[in-house]
């Protein structure tokens, strides 16, 4: 009985003991526990402001002064582009670590560029914008950085890359750390080039180095009134040439889309432009690995008739005409997206869809210059002739063309070396040719403009077209002696050579199509060369344009 007592009394004794230390470590675990929390909390809370920081830019002084000209910040202008909720940043909490001439009060989380991906139009996109309200968006090697990078990821995603430029430059604070981080990013650039689609948009001031970048992207767009671009700034070339010019005059919208032909387009609006690079977008495919741009469907009938082609063109070789109106009739719903159509009028070149593919166009213009090539047509059409090609876009080329505009001007400004251009990238593209001669092919200009010696896939020409070296009165004037009955020989070449008999019989034509079976027809060559395949027999690095 004393023994069960002691040991009842012993086993109370150590379920107290018991229910003690668990008390015990229940409490010290809940004061773990707490703060583990509290710390977390604070850690977060830092976190969270560094990033309300970054996304703050400049202030909202400096956001003020942006909205104030008419522009948006940075992040409204990634909103704009992406479809909506899609933007995912990468290196929000970046910033600089120079400590030289007082930049240790002015870092900013970001440094002064926005990077990251979303989606356009339901595809990726690799994306950076440079904001002006932090340090006037100026680069630094940590903002270069950050513009590599995302370039980079956008290389191994095989996604198309947008730059959106609004800098007044290298930050000189950091000398040539500045400078090397714009050579790292043109490096990328040369690298991307060919691989992925590349656009800049010129959003504000881009002076200096920086306009190297846009210049070795595949397309460059700016925005009016706001947007400016050139190597030296007017004070610059004020002190050194005694000229005195504007910004606007210098180097503005209207200055490269007429005189320099830097640039590809200008819109009225930010959002204007942002929408532009949407729809530009969807032209190209994400990366050239990827082959033919995707499809977009469409109401227009792929085999329509269009019976107005067999009434705008002029039988009259020297009658102009507005080759726009041939162009419309044959896209899908009449719509080209134009490019550089303030510069070299004389040349069309832009996209457009055929039965919902894409296709790059080229064509000449008889309503400018009677649709000669110069020097600036060759350059333009070259370049876009080249970007297609790089990313597996047919290309569809109209032509109506006298020959290579003759003078001094053009012999000492180089017509030679520039026509060249065109002429090897026609010959070098690999992509679909299909080419369409509406009037006339004369002389050098009609081996250039896709013929079927520098290898297009399916040739055709308009009843009237005419094929020859030369016009029949200024061929004539040649061959023939003053005394002879000119007329007589004239109207004897027209009715040898103002038709496409001859080139047709030697093959050079594929086939003579009415006017109005034109879009039918380039549907059903486009269908048949959709897995066109070529692939070059001898091995070389690369081939060496004549730049």
């Amino acid at each position: 009985m004393i023994r069960s007592l002691c040991r009842q009394k012993l086993f109370c004794r150590l379920e107290d003991f018991t229910s003690c230390c668990r008390l015990r470590t229940t409490a010290a675990h809940f004061s773990t526990l707490s703060s583990t929390y509290h710390a977390r909390q604070a850690a977060t809370q830092r976190i969270d402001d560094a990033y309300k920081a970054s996304r703050e830019g400049g202030g909202p002084d400096r956001v003020n002064r942006q909205h104030f000209k008419g522009k948006l910040t940075a992040r409204e202008r990634l909103s704009a582009l992406v479809d909506e909720g899609t933007f995912l940043e990468a290196g929000g909490l970046v910033q600089h670590h120079c400590t030289d001439f007082g930049m240790t009060t002015q870092v900013y989380p970001g440094d002064g560029v926005v990077t990251g991906s979303g989606l356009v139009n339901g595809r990726p996109v690799f994306l950076f914008s440079q904001d002006f309200t932090v340090l006037g968006g100026s680069l630094s090697q940590a903002h270069a950085s950050k513009i590599c990078k995302v370039m980079d990821r956008a290389l191994d995603a095989g996604a198309p890359i947008v730059g959106l430029n609004d800098s007044g430059g290298a930050r000189i604070q950091e000398g040539v750390l500045s400078l090397a981080g714009y050579a790292d990013v043109f490096q990328r650039n040369v690298d991307a080039s060919g691989v992925v689609p590349q656009i800049s948009l010129i959003m504000g001031p881009c002076a200096g180095g920086a306009v190297y970048s846009p210049a070795l992207t595949d397309l460059t767009f700016m925005v009016q009134k706001t947007s400016h671009m050139f190597l030296t700034g007017p004070n610059v070339v004020k002190t050194v040439t005694r000229e005195e010019v504007t910004q606007e005059e210098l180097g503005g919208s209207l200055t490269h889309m007429t005189k320099s032909g830097n640039v590809h387009g200008a819109w009225p609006s930010e959002l204007a432009a942002l929408s532009a690079v949407r729809d530009v977008l969807g032209y190209f495919p994400s990366s050239a690995a990827q082959g033919a741009p995707p499809s977009w469907p469409s109401l227009d009938p792929p085999d329509r008739d269009c019976p107005a082609l067999d009434v705008l063109v002029p039988t009259n070789a020297e009658l102009p005409y507005d080759m726009k109106m041939v162009l419309s009739q044959v896209v899908d719903d009449g719509e080209v997206f134009e490019l550089m159509g303030s510069w070299a009028k004389n040349i069309i070149v832009g996209f457009a869809r055929v039965g919902g593919r894409s296709v790059g166009v080229v064509a000449n213009q008889p309503a400018v210059l009677a649709g000669c090539l110069d020097i600036d047509s060759s350059t333009k059409a070259a370049r876009f002739v080249r970007m297609c090609d790089s990313f597996n876009i047919p290309l569809l080329t109209f032509v109506d063309v006298p020959g290579f505009l003759p003078g001094v001007a053009q012999e000492h400004g180089g017509i030679i070396r520039h026509g060249a251009k065109l002429l090897y990238a026609y010959a070098e593209a690999t992509v679909p040719k299909i080419t369409v001669i509406t009037r006339k092919a004369y002389g050098g200009a009609y081996d250039v403009m896709a013929s079927k010696h520098l290898r297009a896939d399916a040739n055709f020409a308009w009843p009237t077209a005419e094929i020859a070296v030369m016009g029949a009165k200024g061929a004539v004037e040649i061959i023939y002696n003053a005394g002879d009955d000119l007329e007589a020989k004239t109207r004897e070449y027209e009715d040898k050579f103002a038709n496409p008999l001859v080139a047709a019989q030697h093959g050079y034509i594929d086939e003579v199509i009415s006017p109005r079976t034109t879009r039918a027809r380039v549907n059903r060559e486009l269908q048949l060369l959709q897995s066109k395949t070529r692939t070059r027999t001898h091995f070389r690095k690369h081939g060496n344009i004549p730049l």
